[in-house]
């Protein structure tokens, strides 16, 4: 039967997905055949499932890892970096950023998808339904117009007639033919007894997607705010609703791309205990080489209609004018054949296998092609998004980490000339034209022979500084760099011993040379 089916051919990725080894809680092997009621069917689905949570707990471990070795690395930070080199951490967060973008447009997409594929099986299951109530009703109320209607009027008409043996015979002939017609549509198709109400299960799924929709509607823009605020929090809470959702996903994936591969010997399964096997392949396959199994009992119902239409025009006719008490029920008898003509040729259009037929294709293609491609985006959504958002945690642990190194430079300024570190060490031009108290010393050779130089003739007077070169006066030392005077005359708290003696030393005149800021 598979090698006549050419309107529907299962996608290259169900059978990819398919293909994947099923295996049971004992690690054997499991047909992949979709059996939901099996038991090792349904534990091959639960070991699929718990490749996610094997993702979360890997997931879990790399984080621990690396901030086992943050912290164990902050304690070899270079002191003297103020400024550690971020360009590395800056390419990732950028990196990161724009996986999570990409991984939220594919998730939008994918999103969608599962939506139009869930929507059109609803749609065709709700079409479906309806064909197989109309069908149902038509065949109730053909029954209940020749059972129960037609019954009684020839009743009465056996009663008026019981002078006219010809007539009765006609009578007893017309009952033989609702006989016909009765045992014929008792063995149409019965609605009731398949315990399966599509309306219902259209509905439940309309109500389940509208819920998922919903849910990864939120959380791809919640994975949005992530990706534009980089926020801790929320990053982690996401990163386990999405390794969630996507075992999830897997399940499923899994299920619905076993069904897609074989999807006629599934129904054919379901229906087998009130549905014949030729009838559920003549809906399936809806093929030229099947015959309509109904096609039979209809021409059978038709035929008797038209029989009994006959007996009574014949009946109208002749006996009327003998018995005009009899019309009534002879306009009755065939105003309930018209009827139940009429229904009859509307169940041999309903009863054609094209309309299910094109239902149930539509249901297939909803949910093996849309369905099942938007649920391959969304897993794809969620690993990458997943990766990235650990990514994200790394690098935002990487920059507070960086940041506490950091913040013992915080209340440090960049001018404050009492910085001890030797780098920040910084030329002033102002410095460089004023006399400094080196290079007087160093003019005469000794302490001793100190003498005020001569007065400039320049009408412009510099004003003094009011920090001096203590790198030259005191023999070039590091330590004593950019290290100014206070005004009231003492020296800052740093200075040696030797420094204070030079500074206690000076005469006179050096002190009126250079202004108040020597004094003591």
């Amino acid at each position: 039967m598979a090698t006549a089916r050419l309107d529907y051919v299962a996608p290259w990725w169900t059978y990819w997905l398919h293909n994947f080894p099923h295996f049971n809680f004992s690690l054997l092997s499991v047909d992949s055949t979709f059996k939901p009621e099996d038991g090792s069917y349904q534990q091959s689905l639960i070991l699929l499932a718990c490749l996610g949570a094997v993702g979360l707990a890997l997931s879990l471990l790399f984080l621990g890892g690396f901030l086992v070795c943050l912290c164990c690395c902050r304690r070899n930070l270079d002191e003297d970096a103020k400024r550690p080199n971020t360009c590395c951490i800056t390419w990732v967060a950028i990196i990161t950023g724009l996986i999570t973008c990409s991984a939220v447009g594919v998730g939008f997409y994918g999103n969608s998808e599962t939506n139009d594929g869930v929507y059109q099986l609803t749609y065709s299951l709700y079409n479906a339904n309806h064909t197989l109530e109309s069908i149902d009703n038509m065949v109730a109320t053909s029954r209940g117009n020749v059972e129960t209607g037609v019954k009684q009027h020839l009743e009465r008409l056996d009663e008026i007639f019981a002078t006219k043996p010809e007539y009765l015979q006609a009578l007893r002939f017309m009952q033989l033919m609702m006989g016909n017609i009765i045992r014929e549509l008792a063995a149409l198709p019965d609605i009731n007894k398949t315990k399966v109400d599509l309306a219902a299960v259209a509905d439940q799924t309309t109500f389940a997607e509208y819920y998922r929709w919903l849910t990864y509607l939120l959380l791809l823009i919640l994975d949005l705010i992530i990706c534009l605020a980089m926020c801790l929090g929320m990053a982690k809470h996401s990163q386990y609703l999405l390794i969630t959702l996507n075992c999830a996903i897997v399940v499923h994936l899994q299920g619905v791309s076993d069904f897609c591969v074989s999807p006629d010997k599934f129904i054919v399964n379901q229906t087998k205990d009130f549905l014949s096997a030729d009838v559920a392949h003549y809906y399936l396959f809806c093929s030229r080489n099947l015959p309509n199994p109904f096609q039979q009992s209809l021409t059978i119902c038709q035929r008797s209609l038209t029989t009994m239409q006959i007996q009574i025009q014949g009946l109208l006719q002749f006996s009327v004018p003998v018995f005009p008490s009899a019309q009534r029920d002879l306009t009755g008898i065939q105003r309930l054949l018209n009827s139940t003509e009429f229904s009859v040729h509307q169940l041999t259009a309903l009863l054609d296998c094209r309309g299910l037929h094109k239902d149930y294709l539509d249901a297939l293609i909803g949910v093996c092609y849309d369905g099942v491609e938007g649920l391959l985006y969304l897993s794809l959504f969620s690993l990458l998004a997943a990766c990235a958002l650990s990514a994200m945690l790394c690098v935002i642990f990487r920059l507070w980490t960086l940041m506490g190194s950091r913040s013992e430079y915080d209340d440090i300024d960049e001018e404050d000339p009492f910085n001890p570190e030797p780098r920040r060490f910084s030329y002033n031009p102002r410095r460089s034209n004023t006399h400094s108290f080196c290079s007087y010393i160093s003019s005469f050779g000794s302490q001793a022979s100190l003498h005020p130089p001569p007065q400039s003739s320049s009408s412009s007077t510099v004003p003094p500084p009011e920090y001096m070169n203590q790198s030259m006066l005191f023999g070039s030392t590091p330590r004593y760099e950019n290290v100014p005077l206070i005004r009231g005359g003492s020296p800052p708290p740093s200075y040696s011993p030797s420094m204070r003696t030079t500074y206690l030393s000076m005469t006179d005149a050096q002190i009126r040379h250079f202004g108040t800021d020597f004094q003591v």
